[in-house]
Parts: structure tokens; sequence; C-alpha cells
């Protein structure tokens, strides 16, 4: 899926960056977002886990689900047009609690591949809020890579909670990856609204505390964030290093380019 602040394309910088034996540790992510490091690094063990419960129970679909979820977006990809996309958008947003998994699995998976700039946004109330793409020939069922994926999530425990649930159930010698919702580098550049209540320096302050005590507890920890003094005060006692990254979603088309990104790692 699409996601803002997705690290498919820097995963040429970050894996050289993961520590020694990662392949024998177990993999967490409580950000798991669009999972690109899992997917890429397809670990034997993992415990995936986000607050947002529609990507939770995307992925549990797929997981247990696959070939429903896929032809759930054979019907979408079949009927796919502006006003297609409006209707499922309603749709979704009147049966958050009664769609089966699966069917809303499809609506959440063709709205991704067919909204503005794959954003994943909502307002108070919950509900999805993002414009229609314009996209001439959108992906949106890939089978192939469907099941590929549901084959690497069999290996994962999927839960619906928040970074803290780590300090009840993170063990010594997990490698833990944290890609939060980055801290603004500015006060017009905020995007935090992935979920519903935002994330805020408050936030990042407690997500700081919950990697020292990790850090304490013997896991290795991997950390994304924006090259901010502020992230970089919060986890001044570790190492940090630079990567290089796309920035895709702007305003102003000036904007986008090519930033720097903070990788915070306790090894």
């Amino acid at each position: 899926m699409k996601w803002v602040g997705g690290k498919g394309r820097l995963m040429t910088q970050l894996a050289p960056m993961l520590p020694p034996g990662v392949e024998k540790m177990r993999h967490v992510e409580p950000f798991v977002g669009g999972g690109a490091m899992f997917f890429a690094r397809t670990p034997k063990r993992a415990r995936l886990s986000d607050v947002n419960p529609d990507l939770v129970a995307t992925y549990q679909a797929i997981k247990e689900e696959v070939e429903v979820v896929i032809d759930e977006l054979r019907v979408h990809k079949a009927s796919h047009s502006k006003e297609r996309y409006y209707e499922v958008r309603t749709l979704y947003n009147e049966t958050r609690a009664t769609a089966p998994r699966a069917v809303r699995a499809g609506m959440f998976i063709y709205l991704n591949k067919t909204c503005f700039n794959g954003l994943h946004r909502v307002n108070k109330s919950g509900g999805f809020n993002v414009p229609a793409g314009r996209y001439k020939n959108p992906k949106i069922c890939d089978a192939a890579r469907l099941r590929a994926s549901s084959r690497a999530l069999r290996k994962a425990k999927i839960v619906c909670g928040g970074f803290e649930d780590l300090l009840r159930d993170a063990k010594p010698g997990d490698f833990v990856y944290f890609d939060p919702p980055y801290e603004p580098v500015s006060r017009t550049a905020s995007f935090t609204s992935y979920a519903k209540d935002g994330f805020s320096q408050d936030d990042q302050t407690m997500l700081r505390d919950v990697y020292a005590a990790l850090d304490k507890r013997g896991c290795r920890l991997m950390l994304s964030n924006s090259d901010v003094p502020f992230i970089r005060d919060l986890y001044h006692r570790f190492n940090i290093d630079i990567v290089r990254a796309a920035r895709a979603i702007n305003s102003k088309g000036n904007g986008r380019g090519k930033v720097n990104e903070v990788v915070v790692r306790n090894y």
C-alpha cells in the first residue's frame, strides 16, 4: 500500500544500518504503516502493530482471507471511475462497524490505490476524507503481490495498539523499528492526522521514553524521524545518522525533493 512516509525508496540506505545478526531476531514494528521494512525483510518472526484499526484489519484480512480480498478488488477495478471512488468512500465510512473484514479491506486498498497521493487522512470523527487522485491506470488489484504479502504476514502477530504496548510485549534481543508520524519541519508542514488524534510533541517525548526503556531491556532499536532540533535533542545520547529521503507530498511543487531524515540507533 501507499503510505505517507513509507520507506520503500529508503531501504537501500536503511538496510546497511540494520544490526548484525538481525535475521535471528524477532522483528517488531509499532508503526507498521505501509510495512516497507517488514516486507523488504520478510522475517521469520514478527510483531506488527498500529493505532489505525482499519489498517490493522486490512493486514489481518490479507493474512487470513487474501482470496476474498482479491475478489473484492477485482470488482472495484472493473468499475473504477471518479464517481465510483466517491461512492466507495461514502460506503466505507458508513459501514465501519458492519462490513465484513475482507470486504472492508478491499475498500481500504481500493481507496488507497486511487486517492490523492495515497494519503490516509481522517477527520475528527474518524471518517476517511481524502479526494480522488488523478491516475490513468492505477494498479488496484495486484493479486501476486497480495498473495506474497499474505505468506509473509502469516509469520507475524498483528495487533491494534500504541507504541507504549511494547513496554509489556517487547523482549530482550528483539529488533524494533520505529517509524512514527514525523515531527513537522515547520508549523505549516504538519501531516500527523493518519489517526484522528494526531501525534504531538508530548507523544514524541513519550516515544523517546519508551525507546530508552527498551534500550535498557536489551532490544536493538532503530527509529526514523525528521531532522529537526527537537528530535535531535530527544535522542542526543543515541547514535544519529542521516539519510536523504524524497518528499513527495507538499502543496507547493518547489517544496518537493530530497530532504534529510535522522535514523536513531542504540547500537
